[in-house]
C-alpha cells in the first residue's frame, strides 16, 4: 500500500520532470514555440499533469524562475564597503548565470520579444535589482561611485551581467582570433573591471 509520504515524493518527482522538460524546451524552442503536449511527452507524463501541478503553461514558466527569486532574496551585502559589495554581487550573479544557462536564455528571449510575460518574470529578479540599487546608491553617497541616474546605472550593470556569456551569434566578428576561454570566473573579473571603470570608482 502506498502511503502519503510516497505519494508526495511521486508528485515531487513528476513536477521536477515537468520543470526540467519545460526548461529545456523553452530554451531551445522558445515559450511560444513549445506546446504543453511537447513538454509532457519529453517529461514522460500525462498531458493533464501540467494543469494539475502548475495551472497551465504560463504558470509553469513562472515556476521555473521561483528558485532565482529565492536565491537572491537570501543574499546580503555590506553597504559600508560598496566596491567589495558590488564585486561580490557581480561574481555571484555571473556564477548563477553560468550555472543556469537555460533559464537565462529563456529570459533573454522574453526580453528581446518584449513578451507580455516580462512583468511577471521581473518579479523573479526583483531582489537582485534591489540589492544592486542599494549598493550603487551607497557607493554614490560615500563618493566611491559617480553616475547621474540610478535608473541608468542599474540597467547598465544588469545588462552587462545578464548578457555576460559569450554568444555564438557574434563569433563571425572574432573569426580572426583564437577561441576565447569562456568561464564564470574570468567573465566576472572582466565585468568588474568594466563596471568599476564605468562608475569611476576612486
Amino acid at each position: 500500500m502506498v502511503n502519503e509520504e510516497q505519494v508526495q515524493d511521486q508528485e515531487k518527482d513528476v513536477k521536477q520532470k515537468i520543470l526540467e522538460a519545460a526548461k529545456k524546451l523553452f530554451a531551445g524552442k522558445g515559450f511560444e514555440g513549445t506546446s504543453v503536449r511537447q513538454i509532457c511527452d519529453d517529461a514522460g507524463v500525462a498531458l493533464a499533469l501540467v494543469s494539475y501541478h502548475f495551472g497551465g503553461k504560463d504558470k509553469l514558466l513562472y515556476a521555473l524562475f521561483e528558485p532565482l527569486n529565492e536565491h537572491f532574496a537570501k543574499l546580503s551585502f555590506n553597504l559600508d564597503e560598496p566596491i567589495k559589495a558590488l564585486e561580490a554581487f557581480i561574481r555571484g550573479f555571473v556564477a548563477y548565470r553560468y550555472d543556469n544557462e537555460e533559464l537565462i536564455h529563456i529570459l533573454q528571449q522574453e526580453m528581446m520579444m518584449q513578451s507580455p510575460r516580462l512583468k511577471m518574470l521581473s518579479n523573479a529578479y526583483y531582489p537582485s535589482w534591489v540589492h544592486l540599487r542599494a549598493i550603487l546608491e551607497s557607493g554614490k553617497s560615500q563618493g566611491v561611485f559617480q553616475f547621474e541616474s540610478i535608473v541608468h546605472a542599474v540597467h547598465f550593470v544588469m545588462g552587462v551581467v545578464i548578457f555576460s556569456r559569450q554568444n555564438p551569434f557574434l563569433e563571425p566578428v572574432f573569426s580572426d582570433l583564437p577561441p576565447a576561454e569562456d568561464n564564470a570566473t574570468q567573465a566576472a573579473e572582466h565585468i568588474i573591471r568594466l563596471v568599476l571603470n564605468g562608475l569611476h570608482s576612486s
